[in-house]
């Protein structure tokens, strides 16, 4: 006979604190997509995912995920602030350096997690573009695709337990898929 035993809160929550800081921001920002602007505003936002992965994948340093993150955020924020450039072309240019870098290298040749990872970009880059450019309606849609499918990419990735940190995989993962359903329920 087995027995059961309750995790304490506490436990649980050191255990999963991608998913409670995940949750915890998703709580955050809740409703605040309620315009064409604030979904184009995520479709640019989207390319970051792959685009980390890419780098992080490149450079075949997991501890390198957390600070690309911020140093993408801190990326993301500066050129709103500034309105000078649309940072979704931002985003596509440093992934085409990446993958020149790659190709040059040899790497994207011989690294078939650096070729899953491109494919990722190429797929995710797609959705976030076509969000950007069809009508809105159906743009919301797609972005939410490209929010929902990241996510699975990023439990895929959590599960495999590859390339990126474990904890960003998992962080993530939730945060994409509660984007999506907000893009999806709440618009």
């Amino acid at each position: 006979m087995t027995t059961t035993t309750r995790q304490h809160p506490l436990h649980w929550l050191r255990n999963r604190w991608p998913t409670a800081l995940a949750l915890a921001m998703s709580a955050l920002t809740a409703g605040g997509g309620q315009s064409d602007a604030a979904v184009g505003s995520l479709a640019g936002t989207l390319l970051i995912l792959p685009l980390l992965y890419l780098v992080v994948a490149k450079l075949g340093r997991r501890e390198a995920t957390w600070p690309g993150l911020v140093i993408g955020l801190a990326l993301v924020v500066g050129l709103r602030l500034l309105d000078v450039v649309e940072p979704a072309f931002v985003y596509s240019g440093m992934a085409l350096v990446v993958l020149v870098w790659g190709a040059v290298d040899g790497q994207l040749r011989s690294s078939g997690t650096l070729r899953a990872q491109a494919v990722g970009m190429l797929v995710f880059g797609a959705l976030a573009f076509a969000g950007l450019i069809v009508d809105p309606e159906i743009g919301r849609y797609l972005v939410a695709a490209g929010w929902f499918f990241h996510g699975v990419w990023d439990f895929v990735h959590l599960k495999l337990d590859k390339v990126v940190a474990r904890s960003y995989a998992e962080w993530c993962g939730v945060v994409d898929v509660v984007i999506a359903a907000q893009l999806v329920f709440m618009l």
